[in-house]
């Protein structure tokens, strides 16, 4: 993705519970996370204010075990309401996952915009492939800002 693109914003949302891409790619492949024309989607309560920036090309950058990994684009924001009548926000994703340089990112709740410019880059495409480092390994060299 560009990084002087300004004409978009992207999410960062924690992916908890969550133990790798690979964990995370297969939970969005499993049923639970799909919407109905088969496509996965992450349900917050919250909708976000900048739906047209994000929706000008943005992505949600996930954080897993403490260090932004990977990003999705993001193609569209559906409206989702429960039994219990609250309105509530699913972020429907690009079912590919592209892997991005380490960058460690402490807890926070729900979600955060993150401008283009303080996005992490994407991976070059024969980096993609690799096999991922154990999670504590990636942060402590994404801590030192050795990936």
């Amino acid at each position: 993705m560009p990084k002087n693109t300004k004409s978009h914003v992207n999410l960062i949302k924690l992916s908890v519970g969550t133990e790798s891409v690979e964990d995370l790619a297969a939970w969005q492949a499993s049923g639970v996370a799909l919407t109905a024309d088969g496509l996965p989607r992450h349900v917050t309560r919250m909708w976000p204010k900048r739906e047209d920036e994000i929706l000008a090309g943005g992505s949600i950058y996930w954080v897993i075990k403490g260090v932004i990994q990977c990003r999705q684009r993001v193609l569209r924001l559906d409206e989702v309401t429960r039994g219990d009548g609250i309105r509530r926000c699913a972020i429907v994703l690009d079912p590919e996952i592209r892997r991005v340089a380490a960058a460690p990112r402490r807890p926070f709740q729900g979600w955060r915009y993150l401008k283009p410019e303080d996005s992490p880059v994407d991976l070059t495409a024969t980096r993609q492939s690799e096999d991922a480092l154990p999670p504590e390994l990636s942060a402590a060299l994404a801590e030192i800002g050795v990936l």
